[in-house]
């Protein structure tokens, strides 16, 4: 994903770009009810609806936020012109509410040549934030008050989601700028009269950002927060498999929006980068089942589901760096190590309810630190350099210790509200007792 901002092509913009921006905006927003369904499948019958509540949940809150503060944070001052704080985030207050980008057609994002508008941009970029606090629900099923999830998703955008956001896509400390990690490691080059590094970081539709930062809040809050009462004792089983494999189908189908929008244009990359989506999917479903097959002499269709969104959370930062054929690999590696990373929750004795863990931080770090060895210009095998690597591995570490530093401290912030409900309740079941409703009528 590039943000780049020259004078000239302001007050243009490309109407076959903006329509395709905005279907793929729409694509990413099926995401998380895709989510809703998926999780909701996943979890018990008790808790089904409190487990799509929480998706739901997220896209009021977050989507709410990103209009008032959270596009001013992460972009802003390649809009504005106005200087970011310590490449960290930009200023919350520059275009707060966003309505200096409906004033004109001036304001532009524009990458090779084509540009959209803005407000487009914005909404495509609504719909990352939203999904990736929703991600993180999967591993607190079936415990945490609906009312504390809603504000810690308010606190955890704003003070992780945004400045992160801002630091690799935004142009601060983890991006290409002089000013960014890569700068330091490896020095600058000169192109088109701007320094910028010579080994620049690739996230190019969210690794570190949605799936690295998911996973790892996750991990953090699972620690935290503490187990279900019945964890280790409780066999939990999905309520309904069909809608883990509905919300598996609608997260692929929405993904094409997710990376290949990411290219901000209708272009040829954007043509490879499905492909590369398709291609590493496909394979890592073969990888998780093969290891279903060799540990357990069955091949399921939960594996097959989870093995999809784990191929999908691979690719998703390397979709545009990669061949075909890399991506195959990166796929496969991705479905094997996703499918053994699951089963580290009963080694150490974590909740992590749903594998978000084991899914999107194992397949997120991979598919990151993957575009080292296989990028196909700058990786250890096909570049032929080691240095991809290096920033690659940089990159995911910070992200690492940034969210997990903050996540702790927004978790520990919220205790004095309450995270968990009444073991009663819990036994009883979330749905009745958090939203007063359930999924089914006793038979």
């Amino acid at each position: 994903m590039v943000l780049a901002l020259p004078e000239s092509a302001f007050g243009t913009f490309d109407t076959g770009d903006t329509a395709f921006m905005i279907l793929c905006a729409a694509l990413v927003l099926l995401m998380t009810p895709g989510l809703a369904f998926f999780y909701g499948g996943l979890a018990r019958g008790k808790s089904v609806l409190n487990m799509m509540m929480m998706s739901f949940g997220s896209l009021a809150t977050v989507s709410v936020i990103y209009v008032l503060w959270g596009f001013s944070m992460s972009f802003s001052d390649g809009i504005t012109g106005d200087s970011d704080i310590a490449g960290i985030f930009a200023n919350p207050f520059s275009l707060f509410g966003s309505g200096q980008l409906t004033d004109t057609a001036g304001d532009n994002v524009v990458t090779g040549g084509l540009s959209i508008p803005s407000i487009v941009f914005l909404g495509f970029q609504l719909t990352f934030a939203v999904i990736t606090v929703a991600l993180i629900s999967g591993a607190l099923a079936e415990r945490v008050k609906f009312s504390t999830w809603l504000v810690f998703t308010v606190l955890w955008t704003t003070i992780v989601y945004f400045p992160l956001a801002h630091m690799v896509w935004g142009g601060g400390i983890m991006s290409k700028n002089e000013d960014g990690f890569a700068a330091w490691i490896f020095g600058t080059e000169d192109v088109d009269g701007v320094a910028v590094a010579k080994v620049a970081p690739i996230d190019f539709a969210g690794g570190t950002v949605v799936h690295i930062n998911a996973g790892i809040a996750a991990l953090v809050l699972v620690l935290i927060i503490g187990k279900r009462a019945g964890f280790g004792r409780t066999a939990y089983r999905p309520h309904n498999i069909p809608f883990v494999m509905l919300g598996a189908a609608l997260l692929w189908f929405g993904w094409f929006g997710f990376n290949a929008g990411s290219e901000l244009a209708a272009d040829m990359t954007a043509g490879l980068v499905w492909v590369n989506t398709t291609a590493a999917t496909a394979a890592a479903i073969i990888g998780w089942l093969a290891v279903e097959i060799i540990r357990d002499k069955h091949a399921t269709s939960v594996g097959a589901a989870s093995g999809i969104v784990a191929g999908l959370v691979a690719i998703t930062p390397a979709c545009g760096a990669l061949t075909p054929v890399g991506s195959l690999i990166l796929g496969l590696i991705a479905g094997v190590l996703a499918a053994l990373a699951i089963g580290l929750k009963n080694k150490f004795g974590y909740d992590d309810s749903l594998d978000v863990v084991g899914v999107h931080f194992v397949a997120g770090l991979w598919g990151t630190v993957g575009i080292g060895f296989l990028a196909k210009d700058t990786g250890l095998f096909w570049g032929g350099d080691y240095k991809q690597l290096v920033v690659q591995c940089v990159i995911a570490a910070f992200a690492v210790a940034f969210t997990a530093a903050l996540t702790a401290i927004i978790a520990f912030a919220l205790k004095p509200l309450g995270w968990r409900v009444s073991d009663e309740d819990e036994k009883r079941g979330i749905d009745e007792t958090q939203h007063a409703e359930t999924a089914y009528e006793p038979a």
